[in-house]
């Protein structure tokens, strides 16, 4: 179920909208510079992950000492709070 939007929300992006349109029609020159950078963002977004996919990951090879048959546990220890020993009064207890 889509959510509804919110009427300012929607009359934000229509004056948004809008005004686009009219730099588009009038001033379409202005807005050469920022589709430049935009586009060479958005290239250089898409081939990151285009080189990403062709690159295989090397496969890693199981260890001798991970096989093992028995698997290791792990010691529970207990927490221990140290008390600290500087007590002063200038300073706020908890800041």
């Amino acid at each position: 179920m889509p959510r509804k939007m919110s009427p300012l929300f929607v009359v934000i992006l229509t004056l948004a909208g809008l005004g686009l349109v009219y730099q588009l029609y009038f001033f379409p020159e202005r807005l050469l510079i920022p589709v430049i950078v935009l586009g060479a963002i958005f290239v250089a977004y898409f081939l990151q992950i285009r080189g990403r996919r062709a690159k295989p990951r090397p496969k890693q090879e199981a260890r001798r000492d991970t096989m093992s048959s028995k698997p290791k546990t792990r010691k529970t220890v207990p927490f221990r709070v140290i008390e600290g020993g500087k007590d002063d009064d200038n300073l706020p207890k908890y800041h």
